[in-house]
């Protein structure tokens, strides 16, 4: 008989999916507030589409205060300087307006605004707890890759130590996340690409948790892999494709639900500590740097789920056997990194080999490497980096 079903699933984000959606923005902040901080990352591209929300909140009576000081990946300095805008203007609604950076800078924001110190002292490692009294959360995502605008994390980074954490509570997912297609057209394809390649991980990891993994985490996970995995080289070669930017779109937000009700495993905690020492490298670029050889340690403790996954990449694997069509998804994976323009080490994004040490030391830091398969030892942390730093 096989093992009875035990499924928890939780999400409590109001979401709004669907072309044209962000015309609906200034109606649904005025059920929150009508003195709204907008926190977003200085783009140019995007500008068109804060002026646009700015404007739709006028027309509804919201006023906007726009902070557009935050940084790939996000720091404390960023966090409490918005913070301190909000607190000069008294805003009652934290809006989030990007990708991660952006959304999970207002969420600890809204932190910094309703408890006492700093919002990094609320961090998931070593911080106090969050309490129920943050301002409302709205989130509207111009990327299709973190799944911020569902998940109960935000992550930001402690530049004077070099560490990333994350804070981490089901009050931090926002209360609405509005997801539109149309505010991905723009995207550059490296952009489209390492947005892409972390929402591939976010399912991929969330499938092959060694501890939360369940039949709906599942659902949401393969689903969002495939889609990934048929549309992602379409838009990055032609960017207007609205086909492709609505379902990696979607696969973004499912492959948020999925983190948000397992977690992630190894490669993202030590993406984390790569972000902490090498802040110049983006989280999607961290994660693809490490995935070749986390895959290659990992397969033969997974052969079932790294087996379902090369026959989405390959369906020429279904007549061959598991144990086959396991060792060949790594196979299938590092083409798709390529094929997508991610295949790069650390040489490449110019970390120096002394700095790995220190992205070793860190990834212990965090509880990810708890989650994995093979939960790893000092040693294979660091033979993994030394293996990714030159291939």
């Amino acid at each position: 008989m096989d093992k009875l079903r035990n499924i928890n699933y939780y999400n409590p984000t109001n979401l709004l999916f669907g072309w044209g959606r962000i015309s609906e923005i200034g109606e649904i902040i005025t059920q929150y507030g009508n003195r709204c901080l907008m926190v977003t990352i200085p783009t140019p591209a995007l500008d068109p589409v804060y002026e646009k929300i700015t404007k739709l909140c006028a027309d509804s009576g919201v006023k906007i205060f726009h902070f557009n000081g935050v940084q790939p990946n996000p720091t404390t300095d960023n966090v409490n300087a918005g913070v301190e805008i909000g607190k000069k203007n008294k805003v009652d609604v934290v809006l989030g307006v990007g990708g991660g950076s952006s959304i999970d800078t207002a969420k600890c924001v809204s932190v910094g605004l309703t408890h006492k110190g700093e919002a990094w002292d609320y961090r998931v490692i070593d911080g106090e707890p969050i309490e129920d009294i943050l301002l409302p959360i709205i989130a509207v995502s111009t990327t299709a890759g973190t799944g911020a605008e569902v998940t109960a994390a935000a992550v930001v980074s402690k530049p004077d130590i070099h560490l990333k954490y994350a804070l981490y509570d089901k009050l931090l997912c926002p209360i609405v996340g509005l997801v539109d297609p149309e505010l991905t057209l723009t995207l550059p394809p490296h952009i489209t690409a390492s947005t892409g390649w972390d929402a591939f991980c976010h399912s991929f990891e969330a499938f092959t948790h060694n501890l939360a993994s369940s039949d709906i985490v599942d659902m949401h996970a393969l689903k969002g892999m495939r889609l990934i995995i048929e549309n992602l080289l379409i838009a990055i070669k032609d960017g207007q494709n609205k086909e492709a930017r609505e379902a990696l779109h979607w696969a973004n937000t499912l492959g948020g639900f999925a983190i948000n009700n397992s977690g992630v495993t190894l490669p993202h905690g030590m993406g984390m500590a790569i972000g902490g020492s090498a802040p110049h490298i983006s989280h999607g670029e961290a994660l693809a740097i490490m995935y070749p050889e986390i895959n290659r340690w990992t397969w033969k403790k997974l052969i079932k789920e790294y087996a379902i996954v090369g026959r989405i990449f390959n369906p020429g694997l279904n007549d061959v056997p598991d144990e086959e069509a396991a060792e060949k998804c790594c196979d299938e994976m590092d083409k798709f990194l390529k094929d997508i323009g991610m295949w790069m080490n650390f040489k490449d994004k110019d970390v120096s080999e002394s700095t790995l040490k220190d992205i070793a030391e860190d990834t212990f830091k965090l509880p990810d490497y708890e989650n994995h398969a093979i939960v790893s030892d000092a040693k294979d942390v660091d033979n993994l980096l030394k293996k990714s730093y030159d291939r």
